[in-house]
């Protein structure tokens, strides 16, 4: 199956990635990515961490058509089944999530631009449904090419989207929509539903 996984890595990276971007590009004018950061920056890690994490996923199913073996126990063909459908659900969900943000959508956090806070949609649910969705994606992925790498990859996610999130885009989000956020963050999850919500004294 490991050729499966590398078909739904390219597919997710084009899908959400470039194609995104150049939509975004054609409709707003400008880049969704600016790769601007300050080296050393909150910013700059969760990018690096984030590539990290992708060199993985990458290595994963590289590794099993190399011989690598994957973790028996997960090696079953339900399994396999199980992770291209989570896969395929977490890349829709990405799209999903991605329109309903409109021209908002950006792939980092440019500190010069503002955009309306989205609330609607599968904003609704939690606050940042992209990154749930690419952790489902990621999952989905791990499933299929069970092994060292894809466990690397899901541990270098997890950890750039904790940097993106808390350090960059949540200060960035109060900064530019004050109470607006803060009361939208006080009752929707960060990643889950109720789970990550803002405290009275956030």
């Amino acid at each position: 199956m490991a050729p499966v996984a590398l078909l739904l890595l390219v597919a997710w990276l084009v899908i959400v990635g470039a194609a995104r971007a150049l939509l975004q590009l054609r409709r707003t004018g400008a880049a969704p990515l600016t790769f601007q950061d300050r080296t050393g920056s909150p910013q700059w890690w969760a990018r690096l961490i984030s590539t990290v994490g992708l060199a993985f996923a990458f290595a994963a199913p590289i590794a099993e058509m190399a011989g690598w073996r994957p973790i028996a126990v997960l090696d079953q063909p339900i399994v396999d089944m199980g992770g291209i459908g989570l896969a395929i659900a977490g890349i829709v969900a990405i799209v999903v999530s991605q329109r309903a943000m409109g021209e908002s959508w950006r792939g980092d956090v440019d500190y010069s631009v503002r955009t309306p806070l989205v609330t609607t949609g599968p904003f609704r649910i939690v606050r940042n449904p992209i990154l749930s969705a690419t952790a489902v994606t990621a999952v989905g992925v791990a499933l299929i090419v069970p092994g060292v790498f894809a466990a690397l990859m899901l541990v270098a996610f997890h950890a750039a989207h904790q940097v993106q999130v808390r350090l960059v885009e949540e200060p960035y989000l109060r900064q530019v929509h004050g109470a607006a956020y803060r009361d939208y963050g006080a009752r929707t999850g960060r990643f889950m539903p109720y789970v990550g919500r803002f405290r009275a004294d956030d």
